[in-house]
């Protein structure tokens, strides 16, 4: 993230609406802890596994990373089950951000406590705007995401005290940072 105006550049990934978690990693992957090095690398490889075929792969299989930064979603993004390996899967990826119109709610908590991801609101159908391979850049101080190729810009909803949370990497991150939790 370029940290003097807050903002990142990359290629979208869009989805529709609806997307659950058993998509974003299935259940075979959830043995996998991500407090393991070499198993939140796997979970990474594994993320948006369980999406149909007919899309192309999220994941380069030789390098088990994104070269999507940005996914973009319809309505209900997260919704499923409530595993906290979603969006560490996304996150483990290279994927920055979750651009959804709305999200299920367990999924929204999972992305703030575990810091991985931006889970911002879009106030526009963006799945309609973007496709996939698109390169957008989003600005986290404006709350906006902009085409590239033609510089269109569309508002995101503020994503307010969830920011600093996951610009500091999650919950506990964040906690220590402030200081409500002491290293000894």
């Amino acid at each position: 993230m370029n940290q003097k105006n807050k903002s990142f550049r990359a290629k979208v990934y869009v989805l529709g609406d609806n997307i659950d978690t058993d998509q974003i990693i299935p259940a075979n992957y959830l043995n996998l802890v991500p407090t393991i090095p070499e198993e939140y690398a796997k979970l990474g490889s594994y993320a948006m596994a369980g999406l149909p075929e007919t899309l192309p792969p999220f994941t380069d299989k030789a390098t088990g990373q994104t070269q999507y930064g940005i996914m973009i979603a319809g309505k209900n993004f997260g919704c499923g089950s409530s595993r906290e390996h979603a969006p560490v899967a996304i996150g483990a990826s290279g994927c920055r951000a979750v651009v959804a119109e709305s999200y299920a709610r367990i999924f929204f908590r999972n992305c703030v406590a575990t810091g991985e991801v931006y889970p911002y609101e879009s106030e526009a159908q963006l799945s309609k705007e973007f496709k996939t391979g698109d390169e957008a850049e989003i600005n986290t101080e404006a709350n906006t995401i902009t085409r590239v190729s033609d510089g269109k810009v569309f508002k995101l909803k503020n994503i307010g005290a969830v920011g600093p949370v996951v610009e500091a990497g999650g919950m506990f991150k964040y906690a220590r940072k402030i200081g409500i939790i002491k290293d000894k």
